[in-house]
């Protein structure tokens, strides 16, 4: 019986097998299943090394996406090129690593720039397309791979400290230029000049700013508790927004593809996802 499962800690809360047990039912999977398992950097590779024969794949979150990198025996280019792995996938030569969170932010952000055709951000006539990205940690590098991937290559970082470095060689294998921001700058001003926004940092780290920047799309890749408050302080600007349980849905589908080889029902993966967040009061501010 083939089966998959999630890694992190905490995990209990995770909605990954909502999504993925949806996309087996709807391809009559039946036989499959996918569960959450606790699991943090220091014992991922034991519990991966000791699966059982018949566990196609693990998703990884946090704290193991570092682990899961140096575990694999394989690494695919984009999780080389990310630092860190969120997929593992049973392979002939033993462990592929492999980096979805990629796919999650640009589809995320596809779908948020998709409905914020036709509102003009800025005079893109006369300037560059600039992005606001919210954070220098491990989620900011999908997210710098997928404003390049738009076109997107002029972005302001907003962080509290000046973490380029850490970024270089992601940020030059992209072309990208990066320009550090504080919160003693005009953010304000920033932010009003950027095509889009992109939160990668808790709700509660810029709490006491998010009124300032809400002026322009929002992606902010929280989806608990949800929705934020610069999500909330834009929407009620007139800009579009998108969480991170959308982010979570679009790179779950190349998981899906991987471990059973069949395309993704990302209808129904949505649906059922959807109805989670309703039944859990949420309203679809996405």
């Amino acid at each position: 019986m083939p089966r998959a499962a999630v890694l992190g800690q905490p995990i209990a809360h995770s909605m990954s097998p909502i999504l993925h047990s949806a996309g087996y039912k709807a391809l009559g999977l039946d036989d499959w299943s996918y569960s959450r398992i606790e699991a943090n950097a220091d014992t991922l590779p034991s519990i991966v090394a000791d699966a059982e024969e018949d566990y196609r794949g693990f998703s990884v979150t946090m704290p193991g996406k570092f682990a899961a990198l140096n575990f694999a025996t394989t690494v695919t280019e984009r999780a080389r090129l990310m630092g860190s792995a969120n997929t593992l996938v049973r392979t002939e030569e033993g462990w592929q690593a492999d980096n979805t969170d990629t796919e999650g932010v640009q589809g995320a952000l596809n779908e948020l720039l998709g409905r914020a055709d036709g509102l003009r951000i800025t005079d893109s006539s006369k300037t560059e397309p600039r992005a606001l990205l919210i954070g220098a940690g491990g989620t900011a590098r999908p997210a710098l791979w997928a404003l390049a991937q738009r076109g997107i290559k002029h972005i302001d970082l907003l962080n509290r400290s000046d973490r380029r470095g850490e970024l270089q060689h992601l940020t030059e294998k992209l072309g990208l230029t990066i320009e550090p921001v504080t919160y003693d700058d005009n953010i304000e001003a920033i932010a009003q000049r950027s095509e889009v926004i992109i939160s990668t940092v808790p709700s509660e780290a810029i709490a006491d700013h998010s009124f300032a920047l809400a002026h322009a799309p929002v992606l902010d890749v929280i989806y608990d508790p949800w929705p934020t408050p610069l999500t909330v302080h834009a929407a009620a600007d007139g800009y579009p927004t998108v969480g991170g349980h959308r982010m979570l849905a679009y790179q779950s589908f190349s998981q899906f593809e991987q471990y059973t080889g069949q395309e993704a029902p990302r209808e129904a993966m949505f649906e059922a996802l959807n109805i989670y967040m309703r039944d859990k009061n949420v309203n679809r501010l996405y």
